[in-house]
């Protein structure tokens, strides 16, 4: 049985079997204990019954008026409990939340390469809202979709039309 519970700074010398994974976004210390200070809530951790980290989600909410939304940060689960429903799980329990703090969509970057994580999200309800050119830097520079799902605050589904133009991240705003 999976048990959900709040990430915690211990975990933080815990999860590494879990972000070993090539398409899984690593941050230094101090990114993640600002976002465990800032947005707790937001930071959900999948365990199994023996205590191993088996996925992880970690978001903020943020924006202000119509564009005040739950954003998705990090996602993640351990290959070896992949194909369970634990992201489906984790993406559920943060849409939950960003629905309690009347957000009006929920986003998330993906690379354009990874296209098993496009697949869930679309299954989960997510659209391609647009693409943002050079957003992954690397040996090679990787362009990312700006993917979005409605909430139920949204009623025009405004949040949703998507760009028909590539952006850069320069020229848009990220709150």
């Amino acid at each position: 049985m999976t048990t959900l519970r709040p990430f915690t700074c211990d975990d933080l010398f815990k999860f590494n079997n879990v972000n070993f994974d090539p398409l899984t976004e690593t941050y230094g210390l101090s990114f993640y204990t600002q976002y465990l200070a800032k947005w707790p809530e937001y930071f959900q951790l999948a365990e199994s019954p023996s205590g191993q980290i088996m996925g992880y989600i970690m978001g903020k909410v943020e924006g202000h008026l119509d564009n005040w939304h739950g954003h998705v940060t990090a996602l993640t689960v351990s290959p070896d409990y992949r194909r369970l429903g634990l992201a489906a799980l984790l993406m559920s329990f943060l849409e939950d939340i960003s629905e309690k703090k009347r957000a009006y969509f929920v986003d998330l970057f993906v690379r354009k390469s990874n296209q098993v994580a496009i697949n869930m999200y679309t299954n989960l309800g997510y659209i391609i809202y647009r693409t943002i050119l050079e957003y992954y830097s690397g040996d090679q520079d990787e362009d990312a979709y700006d993917m979005r799902k409605a909430l139920s605050r949204d009623v025009n589904k405004k949040s949703v039309i998507p760009y028909t133009q590539p952006v850069r991240l320069e020229d848009i705003d990220m709150n």
